[in-house]
């Protein structure tokens, strides 16, 4: 991808974009159909979607506590670099959890090809928002950052 992208398009449209590709998959593929939204499917993408805004608000309120952006288009202005609460566990809880909303899209679209939506987020995610924001926070934060990318895992 070419760096101009780079922390141009906000991970909330790149995440709409890969559920409507999920959506076109599902309709594009009915072979691939397994469940018909039954209320234990229902429930199943409900529990995801929850659990995934869970994690994402964690990584909100941390940033909060800090006293540092959310803004993903605007890594520089980070002013801590934290590492408490739900970053002990993954260095991107507000992307995992979009990623665990989408599970919860799949779940409920209920078609295998729709599940080919979340590597397509995750790649975009990685490629056009966590490289560049990891670039800019080792710049910033220097050996403080090292040691904490070494000690804890991107995704999970």
């Amino acid at each position: 991808m070419p760096r101009w992208l780079e922390h141009r398009i906000p991970p909330p449209v790149i995440d709409a974009a890969c559920a409507g590709v999920m959506w076109a998959l599902a309709r594009a593929v009915p072979q691939a159909q397994w469940s018909s939204g039954s209320v234990w499917v229902t429930g199943a993408a409900l529990a995801l979607a929850a659990l995934g805004g869970g994690v994402a608000l964690a990584g909100v309120l941390a940033f909060r506590r800090a006293r540092t952006t959310v803004n993903p288009l605007a890594p520089q202005r980070a002013s801590a670099l934290v590492t408490s609460g739900i970053y002990r566990v993954t260095r991107n809880p507000m992307y995992l959890g979009m990623l665990i909303v989408l599970a919860g899209w799949a779940v409920w679209l209920g078609n295998a090809a729709a599940w080919l939506g979340l590597p397509l987020s995750v790649a975009l995610l990685t490629v056009l928002q966590i490289r560049p924001e990891e670039r800019i926070l080792a710049e910033r934060f220097g050996e403080d950052f090292e040691r904490y990318a070494a000690r804890v895992r991107r995704w999970i």
